[in-house]
């Protein structure tokens, strides 16, 4: 191949669904991170490590926001181009992997060498990625399998192909094992669509033609209606797979009353109650009328209540292994359960439900999957008033907003805190509205002492209303109970981060504020003076300090204090100085700079060489002259930087 070939570009194109909802934002976020909005990746036809390396990470880079949900964009910022969550990593990866696989098969430009190592550095940092995740499977050989044996038996003579063994897991109940090493991209379970429980089984039974009818209703509701009744069916095809169902699910939908009473104040809470009205609702708007209607097809004893709620559960996890599932592949007619990552012999083999919060997992699936404290789903809704501005900058512009554990956040540092960009910005565009459009530093820091002083009042309050928690032992705890007490205990700890952030955040802004107005102080100091307040010394202490004087004399008369000396006093709390010690301690000197009124008289001690006397009776001298005669002393020297900061007033900062 000659040079020109071998310095030849191609181009792997990766596009933007135009059925995103959040198309504009992340076509917006392409543009300001200066990545083609066209989605169009170079890569040569010839690469060294370097240059596959560098194509990867822009390709990775682009993946991770063509993946990337409400949550991630939100708290990823204009930065969502990073690690966002282990399901936009994973979700990100298997999309390049899918991108050079059609592009080997069909490109006759790329040589297929560089689509085989481009695939490869994918795969390892698929690998790379798995092996920080560290899974602990615990099985607990006492429990009774003779139910699930039975299940995969009839699984095989059924025609489904498994890699996977049932076992009791401590902590998770049922779970799939590993009989074998499983790499990427392994069928870890494969299942013919004669086996399958599907819309295509419910058209050969009596109750399609009735429940076809219905308006509205969903597959997977007639589904659910069909498997009610299928479940006590001695003849069923499927009973072997009902037999070894729970006879009850433990969700939150059945949290007994001292379980709702833990969950006071909680976001679990207010899920369980909506969801246990929703289907509720969703009951007595079809049951009743198709028990009345149709008692052959639909008796009354199999459709109860509590039959209804009877229809939820499986296992999922945080850092799944099979996440792309649900469709039947036309080639085998069957539905395939491909690895997303490495599953190794004896692990349990992880499930995806999708993109959930534990609360909505304790209530339709009954359980907190392992590594929930790190749940990126965990958020916590805000209710703000918001307008219609479109802002120019489009990870700022939400309809809503939210927050999390900052102990997953990357950023910590003043104005970002751990909190959400777009939650920050919101609240400091609806202050600044109030402000000049160009205020400085220190009028910024002063607004975001504001915000944080009002989101740490608000999560207080959050923190108080869920109460404190009994010391209840937990091992002694019925099911939901515990479980009601691990969430409140989880919401507790994001509400103290996001309070810790606001504390931590207060201090930091704090610390830069006294640092702007160090620098706004020294502009205005002389080179001997800044010398002196930096903590070099150049002169005794005594020359600076009120130790060389008798005493002040405040006047008392209001009429004698003029209009630039009020202005002086608008702002005291502000006025700081170092003070001259070993620990630079911050010291508030208003109370003896009072002489800068025109209605102090200062008395300084005779041997005094610095200064000239003062007369106790000349208590009407002039602004201009006491300025003249405070200039002849080095004590004084320190307060010049007052005068003339306003066309020749005074002024504070």
């Amino acid at each position: 191949m000659d040079n020109h070939q071998a310095d030849e570009e191609h181009e792997l194109v990766m596009e933007l669904s135009e059925k995103d909802s959040l198309l504009e934002k992340k076509k917006k976020l392409l543009k300001i991170n200066h990545f083609d909005p066209n989605g169009k990746v170079k890569i040569k036809s010839i690469c060294s490590i370097e240059l596959l390396n560098s194509v990867l990470e822009e390709m990775l880079q682009r993946a991770r926001i063509i993946n990337a949900d409400e949550v991630d964009l939100y708290f990823g910022g204009i930065d969502a181009f990073g690690f966002c969550s282990p399901r936009n990593e994973l979700e990100s990866l298997h999309t390049i992997l899918s991108l050079v696989d059609k592009s080997k098969s069909t490109s006759e430009q790329i040589r297929p060498k560089v689509l085989q190592d481009l695939m490869n550095a994918t795969l390892n940092k698929i690998h790379e990625f798995s092996s920080n995740i560290i899974e602990d499977t615990k099985i607990l050989s006492k429990w009774n399998l003779h139910k699930e044996k039975c299940l995969l038996q009839w699984g095989e003579s059924n025609g489904v192909k498994s890699k996977l063994d049932i076992a009791f897991v401590e902590g998770g109940g049922r779970g799939g094992i590993a009989r074998e090493d499983l790499e990427v991209g392994d069928i870890a379970l494969e299942i013919p669509l004669s086996a399958i429980i599907s819309e295509d089984l419910l058209h050969e039974t009596t109750m399609f033609p009735i429940l076809e009818k219905v308006d509205g209703i969903s597959c997977e509701t007639m589904l659910l209606l069909w498997s009610m009744k299928e479940k006590y069916d001695n003849n069923s095809k499927f009973k072997i797979y009902f037999d070894a169902l729970p006879e009850a699910f433990n969700t939150g939908l059945s949290f007994g009353m001292e379980a709702i009473m833990a969950l006071d104040g909680t976001l679990l809470l207010e899920e369980i109650i909506q969801a246990k009205e929703h289907l509720r609702s969703q009951y007595n708007d079809l049951i009743p009328s198709l028990c009345n209607n149709y008692p052959n097809i639909f008796p009354s004893n199999l459709y109860t209540w509590e039959k209804f709620l009877w229809a939820w559960f499986l296992n999922h996890s945080i850092t799944p292994h099979i996440m792309n599932y649900g469709r039947v592949d036309p080639t085998t007619n069957s539905l395939k359960f491909p690895l997303s990552r490495p599953c190794n012999n004896g692990e349990q083999c992880y499930l995806s439900y999708g993109n959930l919060s534990s609360s909505h997992l304790i209530t339709f699936y009954g359980f907190l999957p392992k590594g929930y404290v790190d749940n990126p789903y965990d958020v916590i809704p805000l209710d703000i008033d918001l307008d219609n501005k479109e802002d120019v900058n489009p990870m700022c512009n939400w309809s809503t907003h939210m927050v999390r554990g900052t102990w997953l956040s990357k950023k910590n540092g003043i104005f970002n805190y751990g909190l959400p960009i777009p939650l920050l910005e919101h609240l400091r565009e609806a202050r600044m509205l109030m402000l000049e459009s160009n205020i400085e530093v220190q009028e910024k820091l002063e607004l975001e002492l504001e915000i944080l002083e009002d989101l740490q009042s608000t999560f207080d309050a959050m923190m108080e209303n869920l109460g404190e928690t009994e010391p209840l032992g937990r091992e002694n705890c019925d099911w939901d109970v515990k479980l009601a007490l691990d969430f409140k205990e989880l919401q507790k700890r994001i509400i103290s981060s996001i309070v810790s952030s606001c504390y931590n955040g207060k201090k930091a802004t704090t610390t830069e504020r006294e640092k702007e107005r160090e620098k706004q102080m020294i502009n205005y100091l002389l080179p001997e003076e800044i010398e002196e307040f930096l903590g070099i010394p150049t002169r005794s202490v005594r020359s600076f300090f009120s130790d060389r004087w008798s005493k002040f004399h405040l006047g008392s008369n209001p009429a004698e204090m003029s209009t630039r000396d009020q202005k002086l006093l608008k702002k005291q709390q502000n006025l700081y100085f170092l003070r001259r010690s070993e620990n630079k301690e911050m010291i508030n000197l208003f109370n003896i700079i009072t002489y800068l009124q025109n209605t102090v008289s200062i008395h300084p001690i005779s041997s005094d060489s610095g200064c000239d006397m003062v007369s106790k009776d000349k208590t009407d001298i002039g602004s201009s002259t006491k300025i003249s005669f405070l200039n002849k002393n080095p004590f004084f020297d320190l307060f010049h930087l007052f005068h003339d900061w306003n066309m020749g007033g005074y002024t504070w900062w």
